[in-house]
């Protein structure tokens, strides 16, 4: 009995990589292993997804709808894991065109970037207390400008800061990477904050972000033209102004790159684009392959170690 019990623990804590990935043009999330294997369609009927984050320990995946931006009816959703239990948690009209979604298990906090809306939200992981970090413009005028657009994040919880991307117009090497303190400093708002820091600038067009914390390593897609675009890029996140030099194009060859994520432990990068490919490669660009192709247009990835159970 004392056997079969040991082996049951086990079988419960036995984990597999998956992908998480959406859909815009199916508007769908569906999932496979790291291989491109075992495709499972988990949502259907979102509208314009384009970041996603998976919590693990909550038994959730998260995910923004971009809506339709003339409108700004965005809105973020949650499902299990198995794709059951759908519910919206920031409803339409409070954030405008919500980009790409991160959690951060440290704060118990959603944070994602507002395209149009042109701000870096946050709220607590039910939808609650929603708040703004960052608001690079307002009204129509300023809206129409890509230059403020805000749409690829990131947190460190060690030293307590958001990334974002403000991508600017198409191909017009205006795209900004950003970063500032995870709380306002006291006296400041969310328009005129006194700690923001510009890290990389004159970018072609840069898309998602994430971080690898460990190796102190951001980053990124880049949907622009090549040269420099259509591009996964990395940088180091802590190099003082004066020494930074340009990014490092760790691969390139991609049909407008959207979505990042990273596997840390593993060592492996996975990259989405809108042409419909699933890549993977190790971290320094190095065995870079195509996992899936043609599965329409692809915004945003997710990769989480999930109980083989929750497939």
């Amino acid at each position: 009995m004392q056997v079969s019990k040991g082996l049951a623990a086990r079988a419960q804590r036995a984990t597999t990589g998956r992908l998480f990935v959406l859909e815009l043009s199916g508007g769908r999330i569906f999932s496979i292993d790291t291989e491109g294997r075992d495709k499972q369609v988990l949502v259907t009927d979102c509208r314009v997804p384009d970041g996603i984050g998976v919590d693990v320990a909550r038994g959730h995946i998260y995910w923004t709808n971009m809506g339709h931006p003339e409108v700004g009816d965005g809105s973020i959703e949650r499902v299990d894991l198995d794709g059951g239990h759908r519910r919206t948690i920031v409803p339409s009209g409070i954030t405008y065109t919500p980009k790409q979604l991160q959690i951060s298990k440290e704060t118990g906090k959603l944070y994602w970037a507002d395209r149009e809306g042109m701000r870096v939200m946050r709220c607590n992981v039910d939808g609650t207390n929603v708040e703004t970090l960052v608001a690079s413009g307002s009204g129509d005028a300023e809206r129409a400008q890509a230059s403020r657009w805000c749409v690829g994040i990131a947190v460190d919880p060690v030293r307590r800061h958001v990334y974002w991307t403000q991508k600017g117009a198409d191909n017009a090497n205006e795209g900004r990477i950003f970063r500032a303190g995870l709380d306002l400093p006291a006296g400041d708002t969310p328009s005129n904050r006194s700690d923001i820091e510009l890290l990389y600038g004159g970018l072609p067009e840069p898309i998602d972000l994430e971080l690898d914390v460990e190796h102190r390593t951001l980053y990124w897609t880049d949907r622009g033209d090549p040269p420099s675009g259509n591009s996964v890029n990395r940088a180091p996140m802590d190099v003082a102004a004066q020494r930074r030099g340009a990014p490092e194009i760790v691969f390139s060859d991609l049909m407008e790159g959207i979505g990042i994520a990273l596997d840390v432990e593993g060592g492996r990068i996975f990259v989405t684009d809108v042409g419909g490919s699933v890549y993977a490669s190790a971290l320094d660009g190095s065995n870079a392959r195509v996992l899936m192709v043609v599965q329409g247009n692809l915004a945003g990835i997710a990769y989480a170690q999930v109980p083989v159970a929750s497939r």
